[in-house]
């Protein structure tokens, strides 16, 4: 699956994404905020991500920004996976993307996927409440906080931290969206 916005392309990895990758994931700042993202982040694990095959009902994108005038530049990732049994949103950007809107609108490109090319009703999503404008993105995408808060480890952190939960119900269905697989 594909998705493009006004500013962003939402595509699978390619192999010649890891140097990019790599680079753009590869700040403490991003890194602590992951789960399952190894840290230090280095060419070797972006390499394997990039080569890792994908399932066609799991979206997991790499997000690329053509807003810039300039060349396309990769900012970030975005995906659903299966976390505790439950379809997952989950998303980050490098920092020199921040605070620019791409979460958003790279979030709204994928929950429009989730509503209506996915056979899922629900989408979970947490973030660490030491990151609370991650809590602000899910809010402007419609998820609600179930206010339950889990400790969880992130391989960049030393001890465990609070994360905050979300929910969206995806099963009032809207009109089918066009999309390209």
């Amino acid at each position: 699956m594909f998705a493009r916005t006004k500013r962003l392309t939402l595509r699978p990895p390619w192999p010649e994404d890891a140097g990019a990758l790599a680079q753009a994931i590869g700040h403490d700042a991003v890194l602590r905020m992951l789960l399952r993202v190894p840290s230090p982040y280095t060419l070797a694990d972006a390499q394997a991500f990039c080569a890792a095959p994908r399932p066609h009902d799991e979206p997991r994108f790499v997000i690329v920004a053509h807003d810039g005038g300039g060349a396309p530049a990769l900012i970030g990732g975005i995906g659903i996976s299966e976390q505790e049994g439950t379809p997952n949103l989950g998303y980050w950007l490098t920092p020199s993307a921040w605070g620019r809107g791409y979460a958003t609108e790279a979030g709204r490109a994928v929950v429009a996927m989730a509503r209506h090319a996915l056979p899922i009703e629900r989408l979970a999503a947490w973030h660490f409440a030491d990151n609370p404008a991650s809590g602000a993105v899910l809010r402007k995408l419609g998820f609600c906080p179930t206010g339950r808060t889990t400790p969880r480890e992130s391989p960049a952190r030393s001890q465990p931290a609070a994360t905050v939960g979300h929910e969206l119900d995806l099963s009032a269905r809207c009109e089918p969206m066009p999309i390209a697989a």
